[in-house]
């Protein structure tokens, strides 16, 4: 297994166990996060901050995810699917009451001196909130 694979590995291993800090011990400190249909973040700190909301408002887990790495082990991505639940709400969206979700997503990857230095989130926010809504 080539190191990036690796590490996006054990970034998403981390994430389906709960364990934030080992997610935060992939990243550069100054990770650029883009943020689905939304803004850039910079900085672990605040990729700190967007997983204890994320924490506050969902209990996600993925599967089926697919690692892929460029040849020179500086780009990456995965494809993956979410099933998750919805428990308080977030800022923007509809309200929160324990609604489940099952949803395709995927990211990209930037990978600078073994750690992540981007990551950029995409999923079907229509469809999420559909699902949500009950639609």
């Amino acid at each position: 297994m080539s190191p990036s694979i690796d590490l996006i590995a054990r970034y998403y291993d981390a994430f389906n166990r709960g364990d934030w800090e080992a997610m935060l011990d992939c990243l550069t400190d100054d990770v650029a996060h883009d943020i689905n249909q939304g803004h850039r973040e910079s900085g672990r700190d605040t990729f700190r901050s967007f997983l204890q909301r994320m924490n506050r408002c969902y209990r996600e887990q993925l599967h089926d995810i697919v690692p892929m790495v460029s040849a020179d082990g500086n780009r990456a991505a995965a494809e993956y699917v979410v099933h998750g639940q919805y428990f308080a709400d977030d800022e923007g969206l509809p309200p929160a009451h324990g609604q489940r979700y099952v949803l395709p997503g995927g990211a990209f990857f930037e990978i600078r001196d073994g750690r992540i230095a981007r990551i950029s989130n995409y999923y079907n926010l229509q469809d999420w909130i559909a699902q949500v809504s009950g639609g």
